[in-house]
C-alpha cells in the first residue's frame, strides 16, 4: 500500500537524484533583522555583526523520516516510527499544509549533542528539514490556521525549551571585571539551535501569521519561557532571542504590559537577590527601542519604572556588563521629559561608587550624556549636591577619575550651565581645583585644572578673587584648628605619660612596705 501511494509522487531521474543524496542544489535566501539587531549566519553557525543574515535552504531533501532510531521528542515517548517525507516542491498545494504538519513533528525529536558522533546522519537529516521549514515560512502565502499554529510552537517549545546549564562563575564575575576577555560558554546543539530561532523568527515577523490567532498559542507562559533562556551564556542565542522578543512586542500589543511586567521582574530578582545574569544587556536594549516609542506625556508606569528599575540598575558590582544600554535607556527618559533630569542625576549621587574608581568613570560618562540633555531650571535643582560629588572627583587621587570630572568643561553646553550659575558653583569646587593645582601628581590632571582655573579668572575676576580668598582664609583656619588638636593630642600624651610614672612609684612603693611587714 505505502510502494503505491509512493509510486505515484514524481521523482527526477536516477542522476539528479543520486545529486540530491549528496546534498543537491542549494538556493540562498537573506533574512534581515532591523532595528539595529544583529543577524547570525546560518550557514557557518557564527554570529556575526551584520544585519542580514543568508543561508543555504536545499531544494530537496531525501524522502525519509527517523527509521530504527531511538530517540525521545520532547522527553516524552520513544519516536522510532518510519515514513517517507517528499520535498515540498513535489507535492501539490493543497498538501503542502499536511506536510508541514508532518515535518515540523519529525523536528519534535532533540538529539543529544554532548556525544558528536552519536546520530549523525539523523542530524543532518533534521537540519535539513529544520532549513525546508524555514524556506516554507518564509515564503508561506495565506494565513498560518489554527492547527498550524498549534504545531509550530509545539515543535519550537520541544527544541529551545531546556535547563540552562550555567558554568561555575568565578568571584571575578561578580566583582564587575572586564568580562568580554573570557571565551563565552557556546552551545553545542547550536547547529540546530540556530535554525530554530532563524525559523521562529520569521514566523513571528511573517505577515501571514495573524495576532490575534497566534496569541492563543504564543502567550505569557511561552514568552515567560523565553524570557528565561535569556540567561544562556551563548551571546548567539541572547541574540536572537533578543530580536524574537523584540518582534513579539511589537507584533502582540495585547502581551505588551505583560512582557514589561516580566522585564521588571528580572531585574529586580537581579538587583536586589542574585545580581547574575547573562541577558541584562539584551534586555535593555529591547526596553531601549521600547522607552523610545513612548508617548508624551509619559504615563506615571514608566516614570516609576525609571525610579524603581532603571536607576538602582547602577547599583550591582557588574554595572560593565550592561552600562552602555543602561546609560542609553536612561538619556532616552531625560530626552523626553526633560523634567526627569533632576530625578536621575540625584539618583546617579544616591548609588554614587566610593571605591570602585572604574565605576566612578562610568558614572562620569553617563552624567556627561545627562547633563548635555538638562535644561537649566532642573539643572538648578540639583546643582549643589552634584557639584559637591564632582569636587570629590577632581581630587581623586586615581587620574582618570579626575581627569574624566575635568573633561566635563570641554562641553559647550555643560559649560554654559556652570557659566550662568558660577555664583554657586565656584564656591564648591574652587578648593578641590586650587588643590589639584598644588599637589596632584598627575601632570595631565594638573594641566586641565589650570586652563579650568583660567576659564573662571577670565570670565569673573571679581567672583574668583574672592572664592580664592574665602579658600585661603578657610585654609589659614583650618591649619590653625590642626595646630590646636595637635596640642592637645601633645598635651594629653604627657598627661598620660606623669599618670604612668606615678603609678609605677606607687606600686614600688606599695611592694616595699609589704616586704618590710613580711619580715
Amino acid at each position: 500500500m505505502l510502494k503505491q501511494i509512493l509510486s505515484k509522487l514524481p521523482r527526477k531521474s536516477s542522476k539528479s537524484g543520486d545529486h540530491r543524496e549528496h546534498g543537491g542544489h542549494r538556493s540562498t535566501y537573506s533574512s534581515v533583522s532591523g532595528g539595529g539587531l544583529r543577524g547570525s549566519d546560518l550557514g557557518t553557525g557564527k554570529s556575526g555583526n551584520s544585519s542580514v543574515s543568508s543561508f543555504a535552504v536545499p531544494n530537496s531533501i531525501p524522502d525519509v523520516g527517523w527509521k530504527g532510531v531511538d530517540l525521545k521528542p520532547n522527553g516524552n515517548h520513544i519516536f522510532s516510527s518510519f515514513e517517507a517525507l517528499p520535498a515540498f516542491k513535489y507535492v501539490p498545494a493543497s498538501e503542502k499544509q499536511n506536510l508541514f504538519i508532518k515535518k515540523l513533528n519529525l523536528c519534535c525529536v532533540v538529539f543529544d549533542f554532548t556525544d558528536p558522533t552519536k546520530n549523525l546522519k539523523e542530524k543532518e537529516i533534521k537540519r535539513q528539514i529544520l532549513l525546508e521549514l524555514v524556506d516554507y515560512v518564509t515564503s508561506a502565502n495565506g494565513k498560518f490556521p489554527d492547527a498550524v499554529l498549534q504545531e509550530i510552537v509545539k515543535m519550537v517549545s520541544a527544541n529551545l525549551f531546556r535547563n540552562l546549564n550555567p558554568q561555575p562563575r568565578e568571584n571575578k564575575v561578580i566583582e564587575g571585571l572586564d568580562l568580554e576577555e573570557e571565551e563565552p560558554s557556546m552551545d553545542l546543539a547550536w547547529p540546530h539551535l540556530q535554525i530554530v530561532y532563524e525559523f521562529l523568527l520569521r514566523f513571528i515577523s511573517s505577515p501571514e501569521t495573524d495576532a490575534k490567532l497566534a496569541k492563543r498559542y504564543v502567550d505569557q507562559s511561552f514568552i515567560m519561557k523565553l524570557l528565561d533562556l535569556l540567561d544562556s551564556e551563548d551571546p548567539r542565542e541572547r541574540e536572537y532571542l533578543k530580536t524574537i522578543l523584540h518582534r513579539i512586542y511589537g507584533k502582540f500589543m495585547a502581551h505588551r504590559p505583560f512582557i514589561r511586567k516580566a522585564i521588571n521582574n528580572v531585574f529586580f530578582r537581579f538587583i536586589f537577590e542574585t545580581e547574575k545574569h547573562n541577558g541584562i544587556a539584551e534586555l535593555l536594549e529591547i526596553l531601549g527601542s521600547i522607552i523610545n516609542g513612548f508617548a508624551l506625556p509619559l504615563k506615571e508606569e514608566h516614570k516609576v519604572f525609571l525610579v524603581r528599575v532603571l536607576i538602582p540598575l547602577h547599583k550591582p558590582k557588574c554595572l560593565a556588563m550592561y552600562h552602555q544600554q543602561l546609560s542609553y535607556c536612561i538619556t532616552q527618559f531625560v530626552e523626553k521629559d526633560c523634567k526627569l533630569a533632576d530625578t536621575v542625576i540625584r539618583g546617579l549621587l544616591k548609588y554614587w561608587p566610593i571605591t570602585n574608581s572604574s565605576k566612578e568613570v562610568m558614572f562620569l560618562n553617563e552624567l556627561e550624556e545627562v547633563l548635555e540633555a538638562t535644561q537649566p531650571p532642573e539643572f538648578q535643582r540639583c546643582m549643589v549636591p552634584l557639584f559637591h560629588q564632582i569636587a570629590r572627583c577632581l581630587n581623586s587621587l586615581h587620574f582618570q577619575v579626575a581627569e574624566r570630572a575635568l573633561f566635563l568643561w570641554n562641553n559647550n553646553h555643560i559649560e554654559n550651565l556652570i557659566i550662568q550659575n558660577r555664583k554657586v558653583i565656584l564656591p564648591i569646587i574652587l578648593p578641590a581645583l586650587e588643590k589639584n593645582a598644588r599637589n596632584h601628581w598627575n601632570q595631565a590632571v594638573h594641566s586641565l585644572t589650570q586652563n579650568v582655573l583660567k576659564i573662571f579668572d577670565d570670565l569673573d575676576p571679581e567672583l574668583y578673587k574672592e572664592c580664592l580668598l574665602k579658600f585661603q582664609e578657610d585654609e589659614s583656619k583650618d591649619e590653625e584648628t590642626k595646630a590646636k588638636r595637635e596640642n592637645k593630642w601633645k598635651r594629653l600624651e604627657e598627661l598620660a605619660e606623669k599618670k604612668d610614672f606615678s603609678r609605677e612609684g606607687t606600686l614600688e612603693t606599695r611592694k616595699s612596705i609589704g616586704n618590710g611587714s613580711s619580715g
